[in-house]
């Protein structure tokens, strides 16, 4: 059993973050659900705990593709919660065409990447002073076609979904080894997972409605998104995997992840060149 343990998990409105919430408030956690929009929140915090038929949930907002949105979100955060056992960079976005942050970022990358890197680090300190605790960031299997460009890490030249979104979710993984690393001995353990092909309302453009008639199609083929969420859940609360950690894994098991994702260098870039952006000194 797991009283008290309290749970942080980001995009929890909808999808798998919903569904891992629900699960993880079933097994007698305290899920703290990250959303943008508080309307969509509220609903979604009354089905979880309707399918859980558990009240230990709470609802904060954040927009993960605004600094000044994830900064508010923490402090609000150390005022209420003096732990986190357990992070779960769970949310994500993925777009047909390029769109921008009013930080000046590509949205995918913006979002999928430094809006996590940033709550991490703002968050490390209450996660170090809670261990045992655990950090799982989602990522996809996109990743192995994915490469870090550096020259044009916004994607102004030639942007294209597939070019966006597997960078981001590489960056993920290079994130998670690359702490992994920096928390070795600190009794916090990161790792991070393929979900399968989900199918969910990732890829349906919210503005427009674009992508919902492909997403619909495509569903019977898909897992479910409490069967998407399962890794994430066993990553969070299995006792298996208490003491691993800078593993990427699918299905509940560790794999090997693209070459590219082992490379240290390439991962140590990537944090500065991250740090910069999100303005950690």
């Amino acid at each position: 059993m797991s009283e008290n343990k309290i749970v942080l998990i980001t995009g929890g409105s909808a999808g798998m973050g919903k569904a891992a919430a629900s699960e993880l408030m079933r097994l007698g956690y305290f899920v703290i659900i990250l959303a943008r929009n508080k309307e969509r929140g509220e609903k979604a915090l009354a089905e979880i705990k309707s399918e859980s038929k558990s009240n230990l949930a709470d609802l904060m907002l954040c927009d993960l593709a605004s600094q000044a949105s994830i900064r508010r979100f923490v402090s609000q955060f150390k005022e209420k919660y003096k732990r986190l056992d357990v992070l779960i960079n769970n949310a994500g976005v993925i777009l047909p065409s390029r769109h921008e942050t009013n930080d000046g970022f590509e949205l995918q990358f913006a979002v999928n990447h430094l809006g996590h890197f940033l709550l991490t680090n703002l968050l490390l300190d209450t996660i170090k002073n809670s261990s045992p605790a655990r950090i799982i960031n989602v990522s996809s299997g996109a990743h192995k076609a994915g490469k870090i460009h550096f020259d044009d890490l916004n994607l102004k030249k030639n942007y294209n979904l597939i070019k966006s979104y597997s960078q981001s979710k590489l960056a993920n993984i290079l994130f998670t080894y690359e702490l992994a690393d920096r928390l070795k001995d600190r009794g916090v353990t990161v790792n991070t997972l393929h979900p399968g092909a989900v199918a969910t309302q990732m890829g349906i453009n919210r503005t427009t409605g674009f992508g919902t008639l492909i997403t619909s199609m495509l569903k019977p083929f898909f897992k479910s998104p409490a069967e998407g969420a399962s890794t994430t859940v066993y990553l969070a609360t299995s006792n298996e995997v208490q003491n691993i950690t800078g593993k990427y894994f699918y299905n509940k098991k560790p794999i090997p992840s693209s070459k590219l994702s082992y490379d240290k260098e390439l991962a140590k870039r990537l944090w500065q060149v991250s740090e910069k952006m999100v303005h950690l000194s």
